[in-house]
């Protein structure tokens, strides 16, 4: 869909869903977006609680252990808690980057094929542009073409009526121009 040979019609049909679709996009874009902060919200909420609960249990199985190794035991666990909270962090905001980066990629494709039926809209008016200026200068030779056989036409009408001074033969010299072809274009 994206080569640059990609007729126009094609291209025109996908620059049409690409329209449709970004003008039904509009519509529901605020409701999607409070509904995915929703959840994204909820699951951060319940992490935090997951690990604020093994933090509680850990603390209560502090209190109750009286051995060096338990309390190393211990303090390990919660070091591992620590550690297992800012992977979290930086997987909720691994998660949002990817989430961009896959949206940038839809939006690139989407800019690319209304580019490109930019670009196609641009070629065909410069296209019709210089057939229409082609077609102006056609009309602007015929004339001149046939204002010149006018003129022409009168030289010789009036070079006949020195010679013949006779009305009736004056009536009689019809007047004869060729008319200019009209281009196939045209037709």
């Amino acid at each position: 869909l994206f080569c640059p040979f990609v007729p126009p019609l094609t291209l025109q049909a996908a620059f049409a869903h690409l329209a449709l679709a970004f003008r039904c996009d509009v519509f529901t874009l605020q409701q999607r977006v409070q509904v995915e902060r929703r959840a994204r919200d909820a699951a951060e909420e319940n992490i935090q609680e997951e690990l604020g609960q093994c933090r509680a249990a850990l603390e209560r199985l502090g209190r109750s252990c009286a051995s060096a190794g338990c309390k190393e035991t211990l303090e390990q666990l919660q070091h591992n808690l620590a550690v297992l909270a800012a992977a979290v962090d930086r997987a909720t905001s691994a998660a949002e980057k990817l989430g961009a980066v896959h949206q940038e990629a839809r939006m690139s494709r989407a800019a690319e094929v209304m580019v490109q039926h930019v670009e196609n809209l641009k070629r065909h008016h410069l296209r019709e542009h210089a057939e229409l200026e082609e077609m102006k200068r056609l009309i602007q030779q015929n004339s001149r073409n046939r204002q010149l056989a006018e003129s022409q036409g009168e030289e010789v009408r009036s070079s006949r009526t020195e010679l013949t001074p006779s009305p009736l033969l004056q009536g009689s010299a019809r007047r004869r121009v060729s008319i200019a072809v009209i281009p196939k274009q045209l037709l």
